[in-house]
């Protein structure tokens, strides 16, 4: 049964999500023990869902607490967020990386064009300090399928980033600036850039190394030192094998086989209408072996076109990594 959800990238309409979303649910139900537990505890079973919106979602400090796994025995791989002194890591077990990087090429392609059309410069500081970050294995994986000899991880190598930038831009080189919220503020504090070929990108977050900054300000911010019209935003996380894309005033859209809701912050078991704030609920359905259907600790808000922004994060929520900037 499971093989009939590894083609999730082959989702085209909504009807065709619905339907796989439903029977993902059902197969996650009785595979995923923890899963299951917490519908059990709500009172949901397969026989209440008739739509996707009445798939309950797991809240997402589970992923920090128990193994959100359907597989036994628990695979070895898995992927960790980022912490500080205190907190505790989420885990999110992986059995086959190859849905993750599926769906990231696909996702990536279908905003962007062909990976390698593209030089790709990554500025993750923070994340190069470990070996199971999820957005650090994205980033090498896109720099490989990039194929161009500029392509590569930058590290406190100002200068050289500096000279290369300029190259690509004389050569008129497509190029991407992948990078966390402090390094790319360095970026421009470091140097005054005028970039007509290269796309700024940030993954979010100070990761403690400054104060967050309100997301409207930050870009502003970027957008001056930079020289560019828009900074894109990506929204991801440990726990997600998908990722949505803001390429302008901070809307993110996802690819077809990845959804958004927002439910209330006072019932968690309430959905609020379009452009109403809340915080956000992620069914993401390649996540087929751990639980695709995830609410999130995310303040946000969805629009009619499926569009959605995030707006901050719970107070009580641990300040998290590579996903979000307060607006």
């Amino acid at each position: 049964m499971r093989n009939a959800f590894l083609s999730f990238d082959q989702i085209t309409s909504l009807s065709e999500f619905e339907a796989q979303a439903i029977a993902l649910f059902t197969y996650q139900y009785y595979h995923n023990p923890v899963y299951r537990s917490y519908c059990d505890l709500i009172k949901k079973n397969p026989s209440d869902i008739k739509k996707s919106e009445d798939i309950p979602c797991l809240p997402i400090q589970f992923f920090k607490t128990h193994t959100v796994c359907c597989e036994i025995p628990i695979p070895k791989t898995y992927f960790s967020s980022s912490k500080t002194t205190g907190q505790i890591a989420s885990k999110h077990y992986i059995r086959d990386i190859q849905l993750y990087i599926k769906s990231f090429v696909r996702t990536f392609s279908s905003f962007y064009g062909p990976v390698h059309n593209y030089a790709i410069i990554a500025l993750l500081p923070s994340y190069l300090e470990r070996n199971d970050s999820s957005l650090v294995f994205m980033a090498q994986h896109l720099i490989q399928m990039s194929n161009h000899p500029e392509s590569d991880f930058y590290l406190n190598e100002w200068d050289k980033l500096h000279n290369t930038l300029h190259r690509l831009e004389q050569e008129e080189q497509p190029t991407l600036l992948l990078g966390v919220s402090f390094a790319l503020l360095e970026c421009v504090e470091r140097f005054q850039w005028q970039l007509n070929n290269t796309i700024i990108m940030e993954t979010g977050g100070m990761k403690g190394m400054r104060k967050e900054w309100i997301r409207s300000a930050l870009h502003k911010k970027l957008q001056e030192g930079f020289g560019v019209s828009q900074i894109h935003s990506e929204y991801g996380m440990t726990e997600l094998f998908s990722q949505a894309y803001a390429q302008e005033d901070g809307r993110f859209k996802t690819p077809p086989w990845m959804k958004v809701n927002t439910r209330s912050t006072e019932d968690p078991f309430e959905f609020l209408e379009n452009n109403k704030t809340g915080a956000l609920n992620i069914i993401d359905l390649a996540n087929v072996d751990s639980c695709a259907f995830i609410a999130t600790e995310d303040l946000g808000k969805t629009h009619s076109d499926g569009s959605f922004e995030v707006l901050g994060r719970f107070d009580y929520a641990e300040i998290r990594g590579c996903n979000l900037l307060a607006l």
